[in-house]
């Protein structure tokens, strides 16, 4: 690999598109862009003026025949990003992908297949399993401080779809297979997996247009989660806040210890409200604050690690917390979502943790 990193940028004009090339500006030392394809049309309304005079191709083909370059960023509507991602791991490049990838997991599979045969890094945009107060959680997971776990309960709720113009490809079905829970109710679903250690062995959803714009997608949803120890998890979601607004919380209960977790919290970067036994005579109470984070880009000082996590990979440092494995993963659960809310009942299923 070359240093510093010879990167392309597939796909400007994506709504995250302006964010991730922010998260790259972090890295002026390692990477440089080398080429652009800007698909959507050709559109670069938002590509930046200091990346103006970067060479820019009409097709991901075109720009492989004629420059050398170690990866590619790749922020494309879901039916495109499979077939694009996995001519790059053909050809042997770095994979940087905007999430979820695909819209089904049986869409995905040329792009595992790929990438496993290849040996590239691989790396997605499911930025909270690099969130600092996400991590602690983990490690309170494996080091049993939850004892039993009984509960998991999320709460996703965010600007309603007429905010978002529900002209916008992201509520096309045909584009992107489906609607909040392809686009933000994946975040949770994937933490989810990375932060609990068990399989989950059941799935009831209930999906649709709860709002008041008509949509071909969900606009949010119910999804009840059952793992093999018995615990239930729970995600309530959907674009269903009349203004430009958002609502997060976890709750996760276990035997002998029970944590509320804001990750939106104003002005921080999340709370955790620690609530334990009591042994000799003194409860656990604690409020863990992670400060607030002012690094630009996508998901700020998560997506910095991230990219950094993807970088170390690419010099043969093993694989990234995200994996391609785990992105097909979360596309099986998204797949049984709807499946169960469209059949009207209980799904069963082994997705081990991950």
């Amino acid at each position: 690999m070359s240093f510093p990193f010879r990167l392309a940028v597939v796909g400007v004009d994506h709504p995250h598109g302006a964010h991730w090339r922010q998260l790259i500006a972090q890295f002026p030392r390692e990477i440089e862009i080398v080429a652009i394809v800007p698909a959507f049309q050709g559109a670069v309304t938002s590509l930046e003026e200091s990346l103006a005079s970067v060479p820019r191709f009409a097709s991901v083909t075109d720009m492989l025949a004629r420059v050398p370059l170690d990866g590619a960023l790749v922020t494309l509507p879901n039916d495109e990003t499979p077939a694009v991602v996995a001519e790059l791991a053909r050809a042997g490049k770095h994979l940087l992908v905007e999430k979820p990838l695909a819209a089904t997991a049986d869409q995905l599979e040329p792009v595992v297949e790929a990438v496993t045969a290849a040996g590239v890094a691989f790396q997605t945009g499911y930025l909270w399993r690099y969130d600092e107060a996400a991590n602690r959680l983990k490690r309170m997971f494996n080091e049993g401080q939850f004892g039993k776990l009984i509960s998991v309960e999320m709460l996703y709720a965010t600007s309603d779809a007429r905010r978002r113009g529900p002209e916008h490809f992201l509520f096309d079905a045909a584009v992107s297979g489906g609607g909040f829970f392809h686009w933000l109710g994946c975040h949770y679903l994937d933490l989810l997996r990375y932060l609990v250690p068990d399989t989950i062995v059941g799935v009831t959803a209930r999906v649709g247009v709860f709002g008041a714009t008509p949509l071909e997608v969900e606009d949010g949803g119910t999804v009840i989660l059952e793992f093999e120890s018995g615990a239930l998890a729970t995600l309530v979601g959907g674009y269903w806040l009349p203004r430009w607004a958002g609502e997060n919380r976890w709750s996760l209960r276990g035997a002998t210890r029970w944590v509320n977790w804001e990750p939106a919290r104003s002005g921080t970067s999340g709370v955790l409200e620690i609530h334990g036994p009591q042994p000799q005579w003194h409860a656990m109470e604690e409020t863990f604050t992670v400060p607030a984070d002012a690094t630009p880009g996508y998901g700020g000082r998560r997506g910095v690690e991230l990219v950094a996590d993807w970088l170390r990979s690419a010099r043969g440092g093993g694989p990234c917390r995200n994996t391609v494995e785990s992105t097909r993963d979360v596309l099986k659960l998204l797949d049984l979502i709807h499946t169960s809310s469209r059949e009207g009942r209980r799904l069963a299923c082994r997705l081990p943790p991950g």
